[in-house]
C-alpha cells in the first residue's frame, strides 16, 4: 500500500489550468473564472498592487492597459485564433508582475503598460479559449471580476504606498 502511495504521490498529472466545464459559460462562469484560477487571480491583484505603488496615472493605465488587451485576448481566444505560448506566457506573467509588485519596482509608465497590456493579452486569451465561443455575458462577467482584483490590489497598495515612500526619501 506505501508503494502506491507513493507512485501516486509521484506522479506526473496535468495542471489543467483551464479545463472548460459549467464554469465556461455565462456570465457567473466568467465572474469566477479569474477568481477561481490561482494564475489570473495573483496576476490581477499583482496588477493592481503594482500600479497603485507606482501611483499617478499608472493607477488608471496599468489596470486599463490590461483589461483592454485582455477583452481583446479574448476575443481571439473566443474566434478560435490560436496564439502560441499562451500558457507559457500567462506563467511568466504570473511571476512577472508578482515580482515587480512584491519589490515595488519603479518602471516608465510607457513600458510598463505594454508589459501589462501583454499579459492581459496572453490572459484574456485563456479565459476566451475556455469559453470556446463567443459569448458576450462571460466576457463581461470575467471583466468585471478582473476589475474587482484590480481595485483589491490597488487598495492593498494603499499602506504600502506611503512605507515605499518614506523609504525613498530615507
Amino acid at each position: 500500500m506505501k508503494k502506491f502511495l507513493l507512485v501516486l504521490a509521484l506522479a506526473p498529472f496535468p495542471a489543467l489550468a483551464h479545463p472548460g466545464g459549467p464554469l465556461a459559460h455565462g456570465l457567473a462562469g466568467g465572474f469566477l473564472h479569474p477568481l477561481m484560477g490561482m494564475d489570473h487571480l495573483v496576476v490581477m491583484l499583482a496588477v493592481g498592487l503594482w500600479a497603485g505603488l507606482q501611483g499617478g496615472a499608472a493607477r488608471l493605465v496599468l489596470p486599463g492597459a490590461f483589461m483592454a488587451a485582455m477583452a481583446l485576448g479574448m476575443g481571439l481566444g473566443m474566434a478560435g485564433l490560436a496564439m502560441p505560448g499562451v500558457e507559457a506566457g500567462v506563467l511568466a506573467s504570473v511571476l512577472l508582475l508578482g515580482v515587480l509588485a512584491a519589490l515595488a519596482v519603479r518602471v516608465p509608465l510607457g513600458m510598463a503598460a505594454p508589459l501589462v497590456g501583454l499579459a492581459g493579452l496572453l490572459h484574456g486569451h485563456a479565459h476566451g479559449v475556455e469559453a470556446g465561443a463567443l459569448e458576450l455575458t462571460y466576457a463581461v462577467g470575467a471583466l468585471v471580476a478582473t476589475a474587482a482584483l484590480h481595485g483589491a490590489g490597488l487598495a492593498l497598495a494603499r499602506p504600502f504606498s506611503r512605507l515605499f515612500a518614506r523609504a525613498r526619501t530615507a
